[in-house]
């Protein structure tokens, strides 16, 4: 695996490379992780993975600061992987060109867009960054940020013409989908996240059958049972994330506080 650090190494190591599959990570490299890169392995010649903890798409500078960091386990793991190239650029290395930024549309503010200011807006203006410096025409993204991978589908993959392939969430045995905030959690706050998590993938289950289940009261009984604060929790369609009629396929969104560490997913 050939470590690269700036952009101009970049260009010149990747230049004969068409044939190549880009994962986008934060780092804290998981089975998540590894499941996109084995997807993209399969298809692509070469895959290159990006480590980059992007400070503008944090709301506080606490939780940036906070962000599980383990650069040298997380290179260890990617050779094991067999990843080709591994990214790893400072800050001031992907900011140093003025890009401009991008804003979203009122539509959007929903889900995570509409409690965390702008989140997204840092998303995707490091997205933009990334893409245009790597090139590669196949992204391979986890599900689990449904909303993120939806919005750079949306809007990057039309900019520049290519594939922003979403991948199957992967869970724990628990049932809990694995993240790298994961790392941030109790032991209790882990055992509360699965009963959650078992709790909403039973729901969705019986949604299918049953379109007046009542998610504000629900809501509230979640947050007395398990101590927990919860952003939103809906029914919302894959398509366009318009809230749910029941007649088009469909996901249960959930994004909660629990010991002061932010969880989401979807089922």
């Amino acid at each position: 695996m050939k470590i690269i650090k700036n952009i101009f190494e970049l260009n010149k190591a990747i230049k004969n490379y068409k044939n190549i599959g880009f994962v986008p990570t934060m780092g804290g490299i998981h089975k998540g992780h590894a499941s996109l890169i084995k997807i993209s392995q399969k298809k692509k010649k070469k895959t290159i993975v990006s480590i980059f903890v992007n400070p503008t798409q944090f709301n506080e500078k606490k939780d940036f600061k906070k962000y599980p960091r383990n650069t040298n386990r997380d290179i260890l793991i990617l050779k094991r992987l067999k990843v080709s190239y591994l990214f790893l650029p400072k800050i001031e290395e992907i900011y140093k060109k003025k890009i401009k930024n991008f804003t979203l549309n009122k539509s959007d503010k929903i889900l995570c867009a509409k409690h965390r200011k702008g989140h997204f807006e840092g998303v995707l203006n490091v997205m933009n960054r990334l893409v245009s410096i790597i090139k590669s025409k196949d992204i391979f993204m986890g599900e689990k940020d449904f909303q993120q991978y939806f919005l750079i589908k949306r809007i990057l993959g039309k900019k520049y013409n290519i594939k922003i392939i979403g991948c199957p969430t992967i869970r724990e045995k628990n049932k809990i989908a694995l993240s790298t905030r994961n790392k941030l959690l109790s032991r209790s706050a882990i055992k509360k996240a699965s009963k959650i998590a078992n709790k909403l993938i039973n729901l969705k289950k019986i949604s299918k059958n049953n379109n007046l289940i009542n998610l504000s009261r629900l809501k509230k009984k979640l947050e007395n049972k398990y101590k927990i604060q919860i952003d939103y929790l809906e029914f919302r369609d894959e398509k366009k994330l318009k809230l749910n009629n029941f007649k088009s396929k469909y996901r249960l969104f959930i994004a909660y506080y629990i010991n002061g560490v932010r969880l989401i997913d979807n089922f």
